[in-house]
């Protein structure tokens, strides 16, 4: 047996199986490099306009925005939630059985109407039951006092003894307090049956009724028979934190009115306005904020009790402030820039300053001015000193009807280079407008057609 022989397999080939791998790798890398040289050549002599997506010889489209003067509203903006200004579970103040409900749940009511009926029958009773008391009693004192003037008169005859004329006076007086204790009685008796005429405390919307007609209704029940809930006027309530008080209580001290905006729970639409009524006497050592109440107009009843809503507090205005979009600032290695738009329609890196922020503007402390252009789309993909260009702005040439750089060479006489120069010196004009026009670019290999 021969020991020599090489396997077939992948640590042992033959060379006739080792020439054709060699053989197959080496046509591939063939067809490689001849995809490659014909993808060379063919960028290089293709047209221009089809080279332009290959290469960045062109002007990048961008969106701009002119700097203005304007006014940027300081704001504080928070969470609140609507707070009734009067929330009362209407109770019974005398005992009994409740008769007649007057109202409609979520009706709205006003102050002294019907409401609810009590049995007024035993407090009735009661009622002539101390009349009757105070006629005895008043009987019984006029009596006494009869008895004290004919006691007097015989005491000053010395008829009886001082001390049955002394005694008579303070009978008199007894009965005195027994009437007037009679009196109060009966008062007592007819503020029960006021009672049981129940009526609404104040304006605003009854809720579901808590007892039913029939039932007997006690002083001691803690259910109650109808909650009120005044909604107009209504508040907010709402916290800031404690960084901006200073500012708030400084406009409050300066009596201003700070106007408040009322916005729903997705910060979309716009519920009511109203004003700030209060603040609070302290700040919350564990949220750190304060707590603030703003007072609206709910005629409408846009506002719901217990509804979360946002809060904007129109703190102040800044009165014609250089504003910038927010699109047009950047933030990056210079700090705050923006990207400004140059006459020739290049950029440049441009650091600013920002203030206060209004929506979509921003107030701009020093870096630009009134009639600056600055880029407000398409900023992610310029550099300083790339060129722009703006959808729906032609240059100075253009507007003017001035041909392309191309056309105009071909239809130019020959000239030599003395003529030429001297043609320049002769037309200042036209050669200021022609060195405004921005530079075209060239790719490489447009002089090798």
């Amino acid at each position: 047996m021969n020991s020599n022989k090489l396997p077939d397999g992948p640590q042992g080939r033959t060379p006739a199986r080792q020439r054709g791998l060699r053989w197959a790798l080496g046509a591939i890398v063939l067809v490689i490099v001849a995809v490659v040289i014909y993808q060379s050549v063919t960028f290089i002599y293709q047209p221009k306009q089809r080279r332009g997506r290959f290469l960045d010889t062109g002007s990048q489209p961008v969106g701009v925005a002119k700097i203005h003067r304007g006014d940027i509203n300081l704001t504080t903006r928070a969470l609140g939630t609507v707070t009734p200004l009067s929330t009362i579970t209407v109770q019974t103040q005398i005992n009994g059985q409740l008769t007649e409900v007057g109202f409609q749940e979520g009706q709205i009511v006003h102050k002294g109407q019907f409401l609810a009926q009590i049995d007024p029958r035993p407090y009735q009773v009661a009622l002539e039951q101390d009349q009757a008391q105070l006629a005895r009693d008043e009987a019984a004192l006029k009596q006494a006092q009869m008895d004290m003037d004919r006691y007097q008169t015989l005491a000053q005859q010395a008829s009886i003894a001082r001390q049955t004329a002394e005694d008579q006076v303070w009978i008199v007086k007894q009965d005195q307090g027994t009437v007037a204790y009679d009196q109060a009685q009966i008062k007592a008796q007819q503020l029960n049956l006021v009672y049981c005429h129940i009526v609404a405390p104040v304006d605003g919307r009854v809720g579901l009724r808590l007892v039913d007609p029939g039932n007997y209704v006690q002083t001691g029940s803690s259910t109650g028979i109808v909650v009120i809930t005044r909604l107009d006027p209504i508040s907010v309530l709402f916290s800031v934190p404690e960084d901006a008080l200073p500012q708030i209580q400084s406009r409050l001290q300066d009596g201003a009115a700070l106007p408040i905006t009322a916005y729903d729970r997705a910060n979309v639409k716009q519920l009511a306005t109203g004003q700030l009524s209060s603040i609070d006497n302290e700040i919350d050592t564990t949220t750190g904020t304060v707590k603030l109440r703003a007072m609206f107009d709910n005629a409408k009843q846009t506002l719901f009790p217990n509804q979360f809503v946002n809060v904007t507090v129109l703190v102040d205005t800044l009165k014609d402030a250089v504003t910038v979009p927010a699109a047009a600032v950047q933030r990056g290695a210079p700090g705050t820039y923006v990207y400004l738009v140059n006459q020739d329609d290049t950029v440049s890196v441009h650091p600013i300053q920002l203030g206060a922020q209004d929506g979509d503007l921003i107030a701009v402390a020093s870096g630009l001015s009134p009639g600056d252009r600055v880029v407000t789309d398409g900023a992610d993909r310029l550099r300083d000193g790339a060129h722009v260009s703006i959808p729906g702005h032609k240059a100075a040439p253009a507007a003017a009807g001035a041909a392309p750089a191309g056309a105009a060479a071909g239809d130019a006489q020959p000239a030599t280079p003395g003529q030429g120069e001297h043609h320049h010196h002769r037309h200042p004009q036209q050669d200021s407008q022609q060195s405004a026009a921005p530079p075209q670019q060239q790719a490489p290999g447009d002089g090798k057609q």
